[in-house]
């Protein structure tokens, strides 16, 4: 169903007959064993391989629409699926079978004095809404997440991957079938039909336990605004490095040339670079230097300008700025404390890091910026959850209610206490 769907009530139909088969698939999957989840998930690595062909075709139909509409360099960087990418996603969903099942787990457990045992246990959220927009391996990252972790999904990704990712769901439910469980734990929204966003958000919430949201700040933005159910999900990425006084320079220019350019276009790209007004005279030109001659526009404060003529005048917005792009603003702070100060006032809580050899100054910064994620003398593009182990991600979350930084198959459980007892009643 590709055309859009104009007629409220054929949309309301086709929306709640997946939001009915997601809950009934739910309740099948919450208590599917993990012999049978990871059977499914090494089924679908085994189906990403076989159909690589299919896969770049259907990728080469979305690449082609999206350079006729002139989408930004990064934009088709995002879309963009070669023979690697596709093996990564295979790898990413091993990983996610590899890891341990939080399903079942005992969190904690106690006595009380009248006997009762009691235990806290994980349990899966339910229904999950992922609403993503031109990334294709997001659905079968999102989708091989919700499946290990016991929650029925229902993806809705954008207009310009919808090949790609019709393509990709099509592996996921090649393992599913095979490992025996319901195609429908893992449905792909059939419609490109903006309506279609809207009508989830508000009113599935029948259906739909917890939505998701991983895209730009205007999806992100609506989502929050029109969700009728919680949300998992960041903002922007507005990310920071901050050179200190006591850094490696080899160290320092690795570390920022990286943080913004192995990947412009994702959340864990650097978008300010921070530098210790102490190694000016040392350390700012030639970390400067070094993105300039890679390509990246630098707009800085006037110190920053004095360093190479290429660089522009920034202004007040680009502190604020998620370029996504090869852009990185600079501003020269005098010291760690005006660093943090900095973050504090223009960051989005998403990812920061420190660049310095000296500890205390390190553990300094790592205390007092409150983000989802802080580092110290390394990348901030290892923000992702297959970085830390856990397979892969459905997004970064800025949130401090239930789910911070990656989320991954842990994030993606609620828990229940199970109370057993020998006759007790309350007095």
């Amino acid at each position: 169903m590709s055309t859009p769907l104009n007629a409220t009530s054929e949309l309301a139909a086709v929306m709640d007959g997946l939001g009915r088969a997601a809950g009934a698939a739910a309740h099948e999957l919450a208590l599917a064993s993990t012999a049978t989840k990871n059977a499914a998930l090494a089924a679908i690595a085994v189906a990403l391989r076989a159909r690589a062909p299919a896969l770049l075709a259907a990728n080469a139909r979305d690449m082609e629409a999206a350079r006729a509409k002139g989408l930004s360099g990064a934009m088709l960087d995002r879309l963009g699926l070669d023979a690697d990418r596709i093996e990564s996603m295979a790898r990413g969903v091993e990983e996610i079978a590899a890891l341990a099942d939080p399903i079942g787990a005992t969190m904690a457990q106690w006595a009380r004095p009248n006997g009762l045992d009691i235990a806290r246990v994980r349990v899966p959220l339910g229904v999950i809404g992922i609403i993503y927009e031109s990334r294709p391996n997001v659905t079968s990252d999102a989708g091989s997440l919700c499946l290990k972790s016991g929650n029925a999904a229902i993806l809705r990704g954008g207009s310009e991957s919808v090949h790609s990712s019709r393509a990709i769901h099509a592996c996921l439910v090649e393992g599913l079938l095979a490992a025996g469980l319901p195609a429908a734990c893992i449905q792909l929204v059939p419609t490109t039909d903006r309506a279609a966003v809207g009508y989830l958000l508000s009113s599935m919430t029948e259906y739909i336990d917890v939505v998701v949201p991983r895209g730009g700040k205007s999806l992100v933005e609506r989502v929050q605004q029109e969700a009728r159910v919680p949300v998992i999900g960041h903002l922007e990425g507005v990310c920071h490095v901050y050179v200190d006084r006591d850094a490696d320079l080899a160290m320092a220019r690795r570390i920022v040339t990286n943080s913004k350019l192995r990947r412009t276009g994702v959340c864990g790209s650097a978008e300010t670079l921070l530098v210790d007004s102490a190694v000016v005279s040392t350390h700012l030109a030639p970390v400067v230097k070094d993105l300039l001659d890679a390509g990246c526009e630098v707009r800085g404060d006037e110190t920053v300008q004095k360093v190479d003529a290429r660089v522009k005048a920034a202004t007040e917005q680009d502190w604020y700025t998620e370029y996504l792009d090869a852009i990185i603003a600079a501003r020269v702070v005098e010291g760690v404390d005006a660093a943090i100060a900095h973050i504090a006032r223009y960051g989005s809580a998403h990812t920061d890091s420190i660049v310095t050899a000296n500890a205390a100054t390190a553990q300094h910064f790592l205390d007092r910026v409150d983000s989802a994620i802080v580092l110290h003398n390394a990348s901030t593009q290892f923000a992702d959850g297959g970085e830390f182990g856990m397979g892969a991600e459905i997004g970064i979350s800025t949130d401090r209610f239930h789910a911070r930084g990656p989320v991954g198959v842990e994030q993606l459980t609620s828990y229940k206490y199970v109370v057993r007892g020998t006759g007790q009643t309350r007095p």
